[in-house]
């Protein structure tokens, strides 16, 4: 393990593993959790301390220094042991891991009492505020709620920088400039917060900071954090003679670039995090469909089409000829070899997947994401439903939702309509429906259910070209291509005699799909012709501009798939032919 994330990376492992087993019942998983809680049980000071990394150090040196290090990730560790804790309670119904997790909170609230400001402030990678939320939920203990609001209340009284979000006390904070990582999670345990205490002061910043990251520095796969390296967006004005190191970091507004752009996966998998907590609070699908933008799209792809190699930075562009290096630059890799936190992360989101794709409202179901499943709940009275989804989404736009039990009384299915959609047809039992209401992008259809009602919802799938605000500079006059929820890009394994950048797409082009097999997986990929831009570059800096009318067939990959047949060049942005 590395010795930043510690056993922060064995918790998200144990997590996947409880959300595994929740759905498995596999009894070989269990056994598996036990022994490894059995060894983090005994890895645990007395007090309740827990960080293998600190405690291996103390014992070597006799000195107990706890939270001394301003980039120390003990709180961090913290966070994921109880969030995975909670996780493998209500998956198993054992106090074990549980019992471990409220001994660790119990030594923060300890430690925050007597805590300087300065040591109080050195937790970068807010997940504790997350996990002490998941902890309040699974034990009803008052204490971490307040222990929350504690650690927000201190936020910012103590020097700090724009890298770990803690320059301002949370509520005076106007933009997010640092750490995408660190300031995705803790927007979440912000959100996590006002859904227990509903204080609008809390609220409003959230909304504010939300606009800032969504609206201006997000990628168009749902990635976060552009800049690998750089300067706080601050930094003159903060202290005039010196500025401030950001890195891995959100920047400037429309500051998003495509061959350099860092973000991480854990980056993005915290965008969902924060987003399905938004929507869980407000029932819109405006989060929900960046959910679902993410999870097909910057977070999978993290990992091969095979499962054996990973990605820690997710650009939107690669050019083999680029003359120089990024630090943890693109190339997948296996496991240890590149970074510890992304590969269980990204293990614990894909378990746990199901728990975003329904919801539930005191007038009755949420569908949320689609793609063949089966959900069996009791609803808030009580009452028994098991609802079957059956669908070739993404590749297809039609689900089929089969009610398998239900009381026959009347309920409310909201089906989500994704903001890409740009029309739906729905039916019941093969009448189209008429009365169902739209409210927040879901459509509400109310009625007395009966078992067997079958629900057709088709989703409009055409391509649609994006184009992004004029101010982002490096894609203006360039479109995107996505169908459904589905960003594509062009990669050089397609190509034969044109180069990646060198191809334009017409803004009328027609776009056929073909189902092709790439390392196992069948995907369906857009084919279309494109304007050649001229010969590849070669030579100086700048030359006379080159006019070809020389049309090229093109053929455009999911995103989530680039760099499973080697390191060729890619780019999701390219140039309109108008």
């Amino acid at each position: 393990m590395s010795q930043r994330d510690g056993p922060g990376d064995f918790y998200k492992t144990i997590e996947a593993m409880s959300a595994m087993y929740a759905v498995t019942r596999d009894p070989t998983i269990d056994r598996k959790l036990d022994d490894a809680i059995a060894v983090i049980a005994r890895a645990q000071k007395p007090d309740g301390y827990i960080y293998t990394k600190n405690i291996i150090e103390q014992r070597k040196t006799g000195k107990e220094k706890m939270f001394d290090d301003q980039l120390s990730f003990e709180a961090y560790n913290f966070g994921h042991l109880m969030t995975t804790a909670s996780v493998h309670h209500r998956a198993t119904g054992k106090r074990n891991l549980l019992d471990i997790a409220v001994r660790a909170a119990d030594f923060l609230i300890g430690f925050y009492q007597k805590a300087t400001p300065e040591q109080a402030r050195n937790a970068i990678c807010p997940s504790h505020y997350m996990g002490l939320a998941e902890l309040y939920r699974t034990t009803g203990y008052q204490r971490y709620i307040i222990l929350l609001e504690h650690l927000f209340a201190i936020r910012g009284t103590v020097e700090g920088t724009d890298d770990n979000s803690d320059r301002a006390p949370f509520r005076d904070m106007r933009r997010i400039a640092g750490h995408a990582v660190r300031a995705n999670y803790l927007l979440a345990g912000a959100a996590d917060l006002y859904a227990e205490n509903k204080d609008t002061s809390l609220w409003n910043t959230i909304l504010r900071l939300w606009d800032n990251v969504m609206l201006t520095k997000m990628h168009v796969t749902g990635g976060c954090g552009a800049l690998y390296d750089g300067v706080s967006v601050d930094g003159t004005s903060y202290k005039p003679d010196t500025v401030q190191k950001v890195h891995q970091s959100y920047g400037r507004d429309y500051q998003l670039p495509s061959l350099t752009a860092h973000n991480e996966t854990c980056a993005n998998i915290g965008n969902v995090l924060w987003n399905w907590r938004m929507f869980l609070i407000t029932g819109s699908s405006r989060y929900m469909d960046i959910v679902e933008r993410c999870l097909y799209n910057s977070v999978i792809s993290g990992v091969s089409l095979d499962g054996h190699a990973y990605f820690y930075t997710n650009p939107l562009a690669h050019n083999t000829q680029l003359p120089y290096h990024l630090r943890w630059e693109g190339g997948r890799a296996p496991y240890i070899s590149k970074s510890n936190c992304c590969p269980p992360n990204l293990v614990r989101t894909l378990a746990e997947t199901g728990g975003y794709a329904f919801s539930l409202s005191e007038e009755g179901i949420q569908v949320n994401l689609y793609g063949s499943s089966t959900l069996d709940t009791r609803l808030h009275d009580g009452s028994r439903w098991m609802i079957e989804q059956r669908t070739d989404y993404p590749w297809n736009g039609r689900i089929d939702l089969l009610v398998r039990e239900t009381d026959g009384r009347k309920r409310s299915l909201g089906l989500r309509i994704p903001e890409w959609s740009r029309s739906y047809r729905v039916s019941i039992n093969g009448k189209p429906v008429s009365s169902a209401q739209l409210r927040k992008g879901y459509l509400y259809i109310d009625r007395p259910w009966q078992k067997l009602d079958r629900v057709t919802l088709e989703l409009d799938m055409r391509v649609n070209l994006i184009e992004s605000h004029p101010l982002v500079e490096e894609t203006r006059n360039q479109v995107a291509v996505m169908r459904g929820p589905l960003v594509y890009c062009l990669e050089s394994a397609d190509l034969s005699g044109s180069g990646v950048f060198n191809v334009a797409v017409p803004v009328s082009a027609a776009f056929t799909t073909a189902d092709i097999k790439l390392s196992g997986s069948k995907i369906r990929v857009l084919e279309t012709m494109g304007k050649s831009t001229g010969e590849s570059w070669s030579g100086g800096l700048y030359r006379s501009v080159q006019k070809s009318d020389r049309m090229v067939p093109l053929r455009f990959i999911p995103y989530f798939a680039w760099a499973n047949r080697g390191m060729g060049d890619m780019s999701v942005w390219l140039p309109i032919d108008r």
